[in-house]
């Protein structure tokens, strides 16, 4: 059987297998203009003796993926799981990271990480990494009215308002509060610290060319805060590099990030790296990268960390090499991809923590404290620390 439109033959039905056979038809543009205009199909219809069944069960989905896809749905839509970015989680996964790493680094040698240290700073992130976004938006309700990829923000459209964004942002806070209270007394006093800094954030882009380098102070507080908490105080030889790498780490991923809505926020007056960088973007990017990759090695030989980690730390050079390399800064799409590959940079560190401090030796690690780290990189805190024994 043959269907036709006008007079071109386009498929072959064949009665023995009722399969359609279909034939690549090729229109010089005029043709096919024309057949537009003047629309000359012709209806046709399927003269054959047994009707053709549709098998429903392959075009209707199950019912327990429908009913899935409908929860998800209405879950994303919510104003409030959308003014949090719940739907959202890599904000949370790059907040959570540094803490992560500091917490396998504190680990003693031969032994691996505090699985409920890790499952509570998990929880935290989540939680302060919803309150900084509320807190965001709040600051930039008229901001983002200007932005394109942020109108749709619940503030924006006024499916919420500030007095709900206040009442929400209260209990995020309290449950952020009730996280840090679970640890000891000088790491409750570091992590309320870092509040300043998630308040003020918001505004850095308004004031300075640089928020992404106060962004990078408060996502990799938790560089600091991990190692407090499990040991109650801070290894700064150790840990300082470590929360320098990660600041190096945020600003090349959110200025790929910033390179979105660079049109927009240049239009809008809001400042950001992308725009400081420009076209030299590329070359920043590198050199934060190699103060990053410096950094970390810093740390693993301040605190005798084996192979794995330095594995790692190649693999991690070679992926945010590409990163750059491959950068397209004027297609926003790339600059997504980029931006959320950024997630596995974090989880091969911490992979790398890991396993170089598992693999240490306990005899001849087990026995190294700050003062006797300090000393083998000569710091300046080793001095410091031998001047209050004197005075003593």
């Amino acid at each position: 059987m043959l269907f036709r439109v006008g007079s071109i033959r386009l498929f072959r039905l064949n009665p023995k297998d009722k399969m359609l056979r279909f034939k690549t038809l090729e229109i010089p543009k005029k043709i096919h203009h024309t057949l537009i205009k003047t629309s000359p199909f012709t209806s046709c219809s399927i003269n054959y003796n047994k009707s053709i069944k549709i098998d429903e069960a392959k075009q209707k989905p199950p019912e327990n993926n429908s009913l899935i896809d409908n929860a998800l749905q209405k879950f994303r839509k919510n104003p409030y799981v959308r003014i949090t970015r719940l739907d959202r989680p890599i904000g949370s996964f790059l907040l959570f990271w540094p803490c992560g790493w500091s917490i396998a680094l504190s680990a003693s040698p031969a032994c691996l990480p505090d699985l409920s240290m890790l499952a509570l700073f998990g929880t935290g992130a989540i939680i302060m990494r919803s309150a900084g976004c509320t807190i965001n938006d709040m600051w930039d309700k008229d901001i983002d009215s200007k932005v394109q990829r942020t109108s749709t923000r619940p503030l924006v459209t006024k499916e919420l308002t500030i007095l709900d964004a206040w009442f929400l942002l209260g209990g995020q806070l309290g449950l952020g509060l009730l996280a840090l209270l679970q640890l000891n007394w000088n790491a409750i006093l570091l992590g309320t610290s870092s509040l300043g800094l998630v308040i003020i954030y918001p505004l850095m882009k308004r004031v300075t060319n640089w928020p992404q380098f106060v962004l990078g102070m408060t996502f990799n507080w938790g560089a600091l805060l991990g190692y407090c908490a499990v040991h109650g105080d801070v290894n700064w030889a150790a840990c300082l590099p470590l929360y320098t790498a990660g600041i190096c780490w945020t600003i090349i991923y959110d200025t790929i990030y910033a390179h979105q809505d660079r049109v927009d926020d240049l239009i809008a007056g809001i400042k950001s790296t992308a725009l400081r960088f420009g076209r030299d973007t590329k070359k920043w990017l590198t050199a934060f990268s190699a103060l990053m990759h410096s950094s970390l090695i810093t740390t693993g030989l301040v605190c005798d960390l084996t192979w794995p980690y330095y594995v790692s730390i190649s693999v991690i050079a070679a992926h945010i090499g590409h990163q750059i390399y491959t950068l397209n800064i004027d297609d926003p799409t790339d600059c997504a991809k980029k931006f959320l590959s950024n997630n596995h940079v974090g989880l091969i560190l911490f992979l790398g923590i890991v396993m170089g401090v598992y693999l240490q030796n306990p005899e001849t690690n087990g026995k190294k404290d700050t003062v006797q780290i300090l000393q083998s990189i000569n710091s300046p805190h080793f001095v410091a620390l031998q001047s209050n024994k004197d005075v003593k």
